[in-house]
Protein backbone atom coordinates (compact mmCIF):
# COMPACT_ATOMS: atom_id res chain seq x y z
CA UNK A 1 0.00 0.00 0.00
CA UNK A 2 1.24 3.53 -0.37
CA UNK A 3 2.79 4.80 2.95
CA UNK A 4 0.45 7.65 3.25
CA UNK A 5 -2.89 8.97 3.48
CA UNK A 6 -4.49 11.55 1.54
CA UNK A 7 -5.62 14.98 2.96
CA UNK A 8 -6.62 16.70 -0.19
CA UNK A 9 -8.57 15.53 -3.27
CA UNK A 10 -8.58 17.43 -6.35
CA UNK A 11 -11.23 16.11 -9.24
CA UNK A 12 -10.39 14.03 -12.46
CA UNK A 13 -11.32 15.28 -15.43
CA UNK A 14 -13.59 13.28 -17.57
CA UNK A 15 -13.87 13.55 -21.04
CA UNK A 16 -15.68 11.25 -23.64
CA UNK A 17 -13.90 10.32 -26.60
CA UNK A 18 -15.25 12.60 -28.83
CA UNK A 19 -14.12 15.37 -27.00
CA UNK A 20 -10.55 14.12 -27.15
CA UNK A 21 -10.97 13.56 -30.47
CA UNK A 22 -11.60 17.27 -30.78
CA UNK A 23 -9.09 18.05 -28.61
CA UNK A 24 -6.18 16.16 -30.51
CA UNK A 25 -7.49 17.51 -33.95
CA UNK A 26 -6.98 21.09 -31.90
CA UNK A 27 -3.66 20.56 -30.94
CA UNK A 28 -2.86 19.27 -34.04
CA UNK A 29 -1.82 15.55 -32.56
CA UNK A 30 0.58 17.13 -30.16
CA UNK A 31 0.00 15.90 -26.90
CA UNK A 32 2.13 18.97 -25.09
CA UNK A 33 -0.52 21.39 -26.15
CA UNK A 34 -3.49 19.85 -24.96
CA UNK A 35 -4.98 21.81 -21.78
CA UNK A 36 -4.80 20.07 -18.57
CA UNK A 37 -8.56 19.70 -17.82
CA UNK A 38 -8.54 17.13 -21.02
CA UNK A 39 -6.85 15.22 -19.13
CA UNK A 40 -7.40 11.93 -16.56
CA UNK A 41 -4.37 10.29 -15.59
CA UNK A 42 -1.21 12.84 -16.74
CA UNK A 43 1.97 10.54 -17.39
CA UNK A 44 3.56 13.09 -19.67
CA UNK A 45 6.29 13.47 -16.92
CA UNK A 46 7.16 13.37 -13.11
CA UNK A 47 8.62 16.74 -13.17
CA UNK A 48 7.09 19.01 -10.77
CA UNK A 49 3.74 17.00 -10.94
CA UNK A 50 3.78 15.16 -7.77
CA UNK A 51 2.21 16.06 -4.37
CA UNK A 52 3.66 17.97 -1.61
CA UNK A 53 3.91 16.35 2.02
CA UNK A 54 1.92 18.17 5.21
CA UNK A 55 5.29 19.12 5.99
CA UNK A 56 6.33 20.55 3.16
CA UNK A 57 3.17 22.52 3.02
CA UNK A 58 4.25 23.91 6.30
CA UNK A 59 8.03 24.59 5.67
CA UNK A 60 6.43 26.91 2.66
CA UNK A 61 4.15 29.03 5.44
CA UNK A 62 7.04 29.37 7.12
CA UNK A 63 9.14 31.02 4.08
CA UNK A 64 10.98 34.11 4.41
CA UNK A 65 10.61 36.29 1.35
CA UNK A 66 13.34 38.41 1.93
CA UNK A 67 15.24 39.59 -1.41
CA UNK A 68 18.53 38.59 -0.05
CA UNK A 69 19.94 36.41 2.90
CA UNK A 70 16.65 35.28 3.89
CA UNK A 71 16.33 32.48 6.44
CA UNK A 72 14.82 30.05 3.69
CA UNK A 73 17.43 30.06 2.07
CA UNK A 74 20.01 29.14 4.82
CA UNK A 75 18.11 26.16 5.77
CA UNK A 76 17.93 24.84 2.00
CA UNK A 77 21.70 25.60 1.54
CA UNK A 78 22.30 23.97 5.01
CA UNK A 79 20.46 20.31 3.90
CA UNK A 80 21.66 20.69 0.29
CA UNK A 81 25.39 20.91 2.10
CA UNK A 82 25.19 18.20 3.73
CA UNK A 83 23.61 15.63 1.21
CA UNK A 84 25.68 16.31 -1.61
CA UNK A 85 29.25 17.62 0.42
CA UNK A 86 29.70 20.97 -2.10
CA UNK A 87 30.59 24.09 -0.24
CA UNK A 88 28.76 26.23 -3.01
CA UNK A 89 24.99 25.79 -4.16
CA UNK A 90 23.58 28.07 -6.53
CA UNK A 91 19.63 27.79 -6.21
CA UNK A 92 18.04 28.07 -9.55
CA UNK A 93 13.95 27.99 -10.36
CA UNK A 94 14.91 24.53 -12.10
CA UNK A 95 17.58 22.10 -13.77
CA UNK A 96 17.69 23.85 -17.16
CA UNK A 97 18.54 26.55 -15.68
CA UNK A 98 21.66 25.20 -13.61
CA UNK A 99 22.34 23.50 -17.08
CA UNK A 100 22.46 26.73 -18.88
CA UNK A 101 24.50 28.82 -16.24
CA UNK A 102 27.30 25.69 -16.11
CA UNK A 103 27.56 24.87 -20.38
CA UNK A 104 27.70 29.12 -20.35
CA UNK A 105 30.66 29.05 -18.00
CA UNK A 106 31.99 25.62 -19.15
CA UNK A 107 31.40 25.57 -22.99
CA UNK A 108 32.92 26.90 -25.86
CA UNK A 109 32.40 26.85 -29.46
CA UNK A 110 33.88 22.82 -30.40
CA UNK A 111 33.47 22.19 -26.76
CA UNK A 112 32.21 18.11 -25.78
CA UNK A 113 30.69 16.85 -23.16
CA UNK A 114 30.50 13.17 -22.41
CA UNK A 115 27.54 11.24 -20.41
CA UNK A 116 26.10 8.14 -20.36
CA UNK A 117 22.96 9.88 -22.03
CA UNK A 118 22.13 13.79 -22.61
CA UNK A 119 18.63 14.35 -21.91
CA UNK A 120 16.33 16.28 -24.22
CA UNK A 121 17.05 20.02 -22.30
CA UNK A 122 20.37 19.12 -21.61
CA UNK A 123 21.46 17.93 -25.16
CA UNK A 124 19.75 21.50 -26.06
CA UNK A 125 21.73 23.79 -23.67
CA UNK A 126 25.35 21.84 -24.61
CA UNK A 127 24.38 22.57 -28.32
CA UNK A 128 23.08 26.03 -27.69
CA UNK A 129 26.44 27.09 -25.98
CA UNK A 130 28.07 25.81 -28.80
CA UNK A 131 29.32 22.22 -27.30
CA UNK A 132 28.89 18.56 -28.66
CA UNK A 133 27.01 16.48 -26.53
CA UNK A 134 28.29 12.54 -26.93
CA UNK A 135 26.38 9.55 -25.76
CA UNK A 136 28.47 6.88 -24.14
CA UNK A 137 25.74 4.39 -23.07
CA UNK A 138 26.95 0.80 -21.94
CA UNK A 139 26.35 -1.86 -24.56
CA UNK A 140 23.58 -3.61 -22.20
CA UNK A 141 21.45 -0.66 -22.80
CA UNK A 142 21.09 -2.58 -26.08
CA UNK A 143 18.84 -5.27 -25.32
CA UNK A 144 15.44 -4.17 -23.81
CA UNK A 145 14.75 -7.29 -22.13
CA UNK A 146 17.67 -8.35 -20.41
CA UNK A 147 17.13 -8.21 -16.65
CA UNK A 148 20.67 -6.52 -16.34
CA UNK A 149 19.89 -4.39 -13.39
CA UNK A 150 22.46 -1.09 -14.36
CA UNK A 151 21.57 -0.63 -18.53
CA UNK A 152 22.58 3.08 -17.49
CA UNK A 153 26.07 3.00 -16.65
CA UNK A 154 28.32 4.52 -18.94
CA UNK A 155 30.20 2.51 -21.26
CA UNK A 156 34.10 2.76 -19.60
CA UNK A 157 35.74 1.98 -22.64
CA UNK A 158 34.59 4.42 -24.42
CA UNK A 159 34.88 6.93 -22.05
CA UNK A 160 39.05 6.19 -21.37
CA UNK A 161 39.04 6.11 -25.24
CA UNK A 162 37.65 9.73 -25.56
CA UNK A 163 39.65 11.11 -22.85
CA UNK A 164 42.62 9.86 -24.42
CA UNK A 165 41.91 10.07 -28.13
CA UNK A 166 42.90 13.34 -30.57
CA UNK A 167 39.71 15.34 -29.14
CA UNK A 168 40.52 15.04 -25.64
CA UNK A 169 41.47 18.69 -25.15
CA UNK A 170 37.87 19.63 -26.67
CA UNK A 171 36.45 17.80 -23.36
CA UNK A 172 34.64 20.02 -21.26
CA UNK A 173 33.14 17.62 -18.60
CA UNK A 174 31.74 14.38 -18.27
CA UNK A 175 27.73 14.68 -16.99
CA UNK A 176 26.52 11.00 -14.86
CA UNK A 177 22.65 11.17 -15.31
CA UNK A 178 21.47 9.00 -12.34
CA UNK A 179 18.89 7.58 -13.20
CA UNK A 180 19.47 7.66 -16.62
CA UNK A 181 16.07 9.21 -18.13
CA UNK A 182 17.12 9.21 -21.85
CA UNK A 183 18.42 5.46 -21.34
CA UNK A 184 14.97 4.34 -19.76
CA UNK A 185 15.18 5.32 -16.45
CA UNK A 186 17.73 3.06 -15.84
CA UNK A 187 19.94 2.97 -12.41
CA UNK A 188 23.71 4.15 -12.43
CA UNK A 189 26.01 1.31 -10.39
CA UNK A 190 28.44 2.89 -7.66
CA UNK A 191 31.12 1.04 -8.93
CA UNK A 192 31.07 2.45 -12.67
CA UNK A 193 30.74 5.69 -10.90
CA UNK A 194 33.44 5.37 -8.94
CA UNK A 195 35.47 3.97 -12.34
CA UNK A 196 34.56 6.76 -14.12
CA UNK A 197 35.35 9.50 -11.78
CA UNK A 198 38.51 7.55 -11.35
CA UNK A 199 39.44 7.98 -15.04
CA UNK A 200 38.25 11.64 -14.78
CA UNK A 201 40.52 12.77 -12.34
CA UNK A 202 43.60 11.38 -14.29
CA UNK A 203 42.50 13.03 -17.15
CA UNK A 204 41.85 16.16 -15.45
CA UNK A 205 38.32 16.33 -16.76
CA UNK A 206 35.47 17.56 -14.24
CA UNK A 207 32.91 15.09 -13.46
CA UNK A 208 29.26 16.48 -12.93
CA UNK A 209 25.91 14.55 -11.85
CA UNK A 210 22.80 15.34 -13.00
CA UNK A 211 21.08 14.23 -9.81
CA UNK A 212 17.36 14.98 -10.52
CA UNK A 213 16.85 11.37 -9.35
CA UNK A 214 19.42 10.51 -7.17
CA UNK A 215 17.38 9.01 -4.51
CA UNK A 216 15.39 6.77 -6.88
CA UNK A 217 19.01 5.50 -8.09
CA UNK A 218 20.60 4.97 -4.74
CA UNK A 219 17.79 2.76 -3.57
CA UNK A 220 17.87 0.51 -6.89
CA UNK A 221 21.88 0.61 -6.21
CA UNK A 222 20.21 -1.18 -3.03
CA UNK A 223 18.81 -3.26 -4.13
CA UNK A 224 21.01 -4.69 -6.72
CA UNK A 225 24.82 -3.90 -5.92
CA UNK A 226 25.99 -6.79 -4.02
CA UNK A 227 28.84 -4.25 -2.00
CA UNK A 228 25.77 -1.94 -1.06
CA UNK A 229 23.40 -4.55 0.48
CA UNK A 230 22.00 -3.17 3.89
CA UNK A 231 22.73 -0.01 3.45
CA UNK A 232 20.39 2.92 3.51
CA UNK A 233 19.71 5.08 0.36
CA UNK A 234 20.95 8.33 2.22
CA UNK A 235 24.56 6.82 2.52
CA UNK A 236 24.66 6.10 -1.21
CA UNK A 237 23.77 8.93 -2.39
CA UNK A 238 26.14 11.20 -0.39
CA UNK A 239 28.63 8.86 -1.65
CA UNK A 240 27.80 9.13 -4.81
CA UNK A 241 27.77 13.17 -4.26
CA UNK A 242 31.34 12.74 -2.62
CA UNK A 243 32.50 11.27 -5.88
CA UNK A 244 32.23 13.70 -8.54
CA UNK A 245 32.95 17.54 -8.91
CA UNK A 246 29.30 19.03 -8.15
CA UNK A 247 26.04 18.26 -9.90
CA UNK A 248 23.08 19.93 -11.56
CA UNK A 249 19.85 19.30 -9.71
CA UNK A 250 15.98 19.55 -10.68
CA UNK A 251 14.28 19.50 -7.65
CA UNK A 252 11.00 19.08 -9.84
CA UNK A 253 12.31 15.10 -9.62
CA UNK A 254 13.64 13.88 -6.66
CA UNK A 255 13.32 17.17 -4.49
CA UNK A 256 9.49 16.43 -4.76
CA UNK A 257 8.41 20.10 -5.26
CA UNK A 258 6.74 22.03 -7.98
CA UNK A 259 9.55 24.30 -8.92
CA UNK A 260 13.09 24.75 -8.33
CA UNK A 261 16.89 23.35 -8.48
CA UNK A 262 20.56 23.74 -7.87
CA UNK A 263 23.48 23.97 -9.02
CA UNK A 264 26.39 22.56 -6.27
CA UNK A 265 29.88 23.33 -6.60
CA UNK A 266 33.69 22.40 -5.35
CA UNK A 267 35.57 25.32 -7.31
CA UNK A 268 35.50 28.43 -6.04
CA UNK A 269 36.76 30.11 -9.13
CA UNK A 270 33.71 28.22 -11.09
CA UNK A 271 31.54 29.05 -8.59
CA UNK A 272 32.60 33.14 -8.79
CA UNK A 273 32.05 32.58 -12.65
CA UNK A 274 28.40 30.69 -12.37
CA UNK A 275 27.35 33.07 -9.54
CA UNK A 276 28.20 36.08 -12.20
CA UNK A 277 25.42 34.78 -14.76
CA UNK A 278 23.37 33.69 -12.25
CA UNK A 279 22.38 37.34 -10.64
CA UNK A 280 22.09 38.39 -14.13
CA UNK A 281 19.42 35.66 -15.33
CA UNK A 282 17.89 34.09 -12.24
CA UNK A 283 18.28 36.41 -9.52
CA UNK A 284 20.08 37.21 -6.15
CA UNK A 285 22.76 34.38 -5.13
CA UNK A 286 20.10 33.71 -2.02
CA UNK A 287 17.22 32.90 -3.90
CA UNK A 288 17.97 32.06 -7.66
CA UNK A 289 14.34 32.56 -8.98
CA UNK A 290 12.94 30.97 -6.54
CA UNK A 291 10.27 32.18 -3.63
CA UNK A 292 11.29 31.37 0.11
CA UNK A 293 9.03 29.22 0.29
CA UNK A 294 9.81 27.06 -2.33
CA UNK A 295 13.51 26.78 -0.75
CA UNK A 296 12.03 25.73 2.77
CA UNK A 297 9.98 23.32 0.34
CA UNK A 298 13.14 21.63 -1.43
CA UNK A 299 14.53 21.63 1.90
CA UNK A 300 12.14 19.41 3.51
CA UNK A 301 11.70 17.34 0.46
CA UNK A 302 15.18 16.45 -0.08
CA UNK A 303 15.39 15.02 3.76
CA UNK A 304 11.86 12.83 2.84
CA UNK A 305 13.43 11.61 -0.85
CA UNK A 306 15.47 9.15 0.62
CA UNK A 307 12.77 7.76 2.91
CA UNK A 308 13.22 3.43 2.17
CA UNK A 309 9.16 3.00 3.07
CA UNK A 310 8.88 6.09 0.24
CA UNK A 311 11.20 4.59 -2.19
CA UNK A 312 9.84 1.20 -1.57
CA UNK A 313 6.22 2.33 -2.36
CA UNK A 314 7.62 3.98 -5.65
CA UNK A 315 9.27 1.31 -6.91
CA UNK A 316 5.96 -1.29 -6.28
CA UNK A 317 3.97 1.26 -8.15
CA UNK A 318 6.58 1.10 -11.42
CA UNK A 319 6.34 -2.96 -11.06
CA UNK A 320 2.63 -2.85 -10.75
CA UNK A 321 2.86 -0.64 -13.58
CA UNK A 322 4.64 -2.59 -15.88
CA UNK A 323 2.96 -5.86 -14.88
CA UNK A 324 0.13 -4.71 -16.41
CA UNK A 325 1.83 -3.82 -19.51
CA UNK A 326 3.09 -6.66 -20.23
CA UNK A 327 -0.84 -8.53 -19.62
CA UNK A 328 -1.79 -6.49 -21.76
CA UNK A 329 0.87 -8.12 -24.48
CA UNK A 330 3.34 -5.06 -24.67
CA UNK A 331 6.77 -5.21 -24.11
CA UNK A 332 8.69 -2.98 -21.87
CA UNK A 333 11.98 -1.72 -21.49
CA UNK A 334 13.09 -4.44 -18.94
CA UNK A 335 13.73 -3.67 -15.77
CA UNK A 336 11.44 -1.24 -14.63
CA UNK A 337 13.21 1.34 -12.90
CA UNK A 338 11.56 4.09 -10.23
CA UNK A 339 10.19 7.14 -12.10
CA UNK A 340 8.66 5.58 -15.40
CA UNK A 341 7.91 2.73 -17.41
CA UNK A 342 9.03 2.88 -21.01
CA UNK A 343 6.89 0.99 -23.64
CA UNK A 344 8.37 -0.92 -27.20
CA UNK A 345 5.80 0.76 -28.96
CA UNK A 346 8.60 -0.10 -32.61
CA UNK A 347 7.48 -3.80 -31.46
CA UNK A 348 4.27 -2.93 -31.11
CA UNK A 349 3.37 -1.40 -33.90
CA UNK A 350 5.41 -2.89 -36.79
CA UNK A 351 3.68 -1.37 -39.52
CA UNK A 352 4.79 2.03 -38.82
CA UNK A 353 8.07 2.88 -39.82
CA UNK A 354 10.35 4.76 -37.69
CA UNK A 355 9.76 8.25 -39.30
CA UNK A 356 6.16 7.62 -38.75
CA UNK A 357 6.81 7.75 -35.41
CA UNK A 358 5.23 4.82 -33.42
CA UNK A 359 6.00 5.83 -29.95
CA UNK A 360 3.74 9.08 -30.65
CA UNK A 361 1.19 7.08 -32.35
CA UNK A 362 0.77 4.71 -29.51
CA UNK A 363 0.83 7.99 -27.27
CA UNK A 364 -2.34 9.40 -29.31
CA UNK A 365 -4.02 6.17 -29.26
CA UNK A 366 -3.62 5.93 -25.28
CA UNK A 367 -5.26 9.09 -25.00
CA UNK A 368 -8.05 8.50 -26.97
CA UNK A 369 -8.36 5.59 -25.24
CA UNK A 370 -8.51 6.46 -21.79
CA UNK A 371 -7.56 10.30 -21.78
CA UNK A 372 -3.59 9.16 -20.65
CA UNK A 373 -1.11 11.63 -21.83
CA UNK A 374 2.36 10.07 -21.95
CA UNK A 375 5.61 11.09 -24.06
CA UNK A 376 7.31 9.41 -26.80
CA UNK A 377 11.01 8.84 -26.74
CA UNK A 378 11.74 7.87 -30.22
CA UNK A 379 12.23 9.30 -33.75
CA UNK A 380 10.35 12.53 -33.15
CA UNK A 381 12.37 13.26 -29.66
CA UNK A 382 15.81 11.94 -31.82
CA UNK A 383 15.05 11.04 -35.47
CA UNK A 384 15.53 13.72 -38.39
CA UNK A 385 13.77 13.84 -41.73
CA UNK A 386 14.35 15.57 -44.96
CA UNK A 387 12.47 17.88 -47.00
CA UNK A 388 10.35 15.12 -48.61
CA UNK A 389 9.23 13.36 -45.00
CA UNK A 390 12.15 10.47 -45.62
CA UNK A 391 14.24 9.85 -42.63
CA UNK A 392 18.02 10.65 -42.29
CA UNK A 393 18.21 9.40 -38.57
CA UNK A 394 16.15 7.66 -36.67
CA UNK A 395 16.18 6.43 -32.95
CA UNK A 396 17.74 3.44 -31.90
CA UNK A 397 14.15 2.33 -30.13
CA UNK A 398 11.06 3.79 -30.47
CA UNK A 399 10.03 4.09 -27.28
CA UNK A 400 6.91 5.59 -24.85
CA UNK A 401 7.31 6.83 -21.43
CA UNK A 402 4.83 6.68 -18.92
CA UNK A 403 6.18 8.35 -16.15
CA UNK A 404 4.92 8.89 -12.55
CA UNK A 405 4.16 11.50 -10.12
CA UNK A 406 5.19 11.12 -7.39
CA UNK A 407 2.72 10.32 -4.34
CA UNK A 408 -0.31 11.62 -7.04
CA UNK A 409 -2.28 8.43 -8.01
CA UNK A 410 -2.75 5.54 -6.55
CA UNK A 411 -2.84 1.86 -7.56
CA UNK A 412 -6.55 2.21 -8.89
CA UNK A 413 -5.56 4.86 -11.14
CA UNK A 414 -2.75 2.83 -12.45
CA UNK A 415 -5.06 -0.08 -13.17
CA UNK A 416 -6.79 2.51 -15.45
CA UNK A 417 -4.04 2.64 -17.61
CA UNK A 418 -3.68 -1.32 -18.01
CA UNK A 419 -7.03 -1.64 -18.92
CA UNK A 420 -6.35 1.42 -21.92
CA UNK A 421 -3.22 -0.43 -22.35
CA UNK A 422 -5.01 -3.83 -22.84
CA UNK A 423 -7.81 -2.02 -25.08
CA UNK A 424 -5.36 -0.79 -27.46
CA UNK A 425 -3.16 -3.74 -27.80
CA UNK A 426 -5.84 -5.65 -28.28
CA UNK A 427 -6.56 -3.01 -31.64
CA UNK A 428 -3.18 -2.56 -32.69
CA UNK A 429 -3.41 -3.08 -36.40
CA UNK A 430 -6.16 0.02 -36.10
CA UNK A 431 -3.41 2.91 -35.34
CA UNK A 432 -2.00 4.94 -37.74
CA UNK A 433 1.01 6.69 -37.98
CA UNK A 434 1.64 10.44 -38.14
CA UNK A 435 3.78 12.74 -40.71
CA UNK A 436 5.25 15.83 -39.63
CA UNK A 437 3.53 19.35 -40.76
CA UNK A 438 4.88 21.81 -38.93
CA UNK A 439 8.81 21.23 -36.52
CA UNK A 440 11.38 22.99 -34.71
CA UNK A 441 14.93 22.86 -35.00
CA UNK A 442 15.30 22.65 -30.98
CA UNK A 443 13.36 20.40 -28.98
CA UNK A 444 10.83 19.88 -31.98
CA UNK A 445 9.00 17.13 -29.65
CA UNK A 446 7.51 20.29 -27.84
CA UNK A 447 6.24 22.16 -30.02
CA UNK A 448 5.67 20.16 -33.51
CA UNK A 449 2.59 19.34 -34.98
CA UNK A 450 1.61 15.97 -36.85
CA UNK A 451 -1.15 15.02 -38.73
CA UNK A 452 -2.39 11.00 -39.03
CA UNK A 453 -1.72 8.93 -42.07
CA UNK A 454 -4.11 6.59 -43.75
CA UNK A 455 -3.78 3.03 -42.89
Amino acid sequence: MEPYRIKAVEPLPMTTRAQRETALQRVHYNLFALRADEITIDLLTDSGTGALSAAQWAAGMAGDESYAGSRSFYRFQEVVRELTSYPHILPVHQGRAAERILFSTLLGPGGITLSNTHFDTTRANVELSGGQAVDLPCSQAQDLDSDEPFKGNIDLQRLKDALCGPDASRIAMVIMTLTNNGGGGQPVSMDNLARAAALCREHEVPLFLDAARFAENAWLVTRHEPAYQGVSPREVAEEAFRLADGCLMSAKKDGIVHIGGFLGLRDPALTERCRLLLVATEGFPTYGGLAGRDLDMIAQGLAEVTDPHYLRSRAEAARHLACLARNAGISILEPPGLHAIYLNAGRLLPHIAPHRFPGHALACQLYLEGGIRSVELGSLYLGKEDENGDPVTTAPFELLRLALPRRTYTLSHLNHVGEVLARTAKNRDKIPGYRLVRSSPVLRHFHSELEPLPL
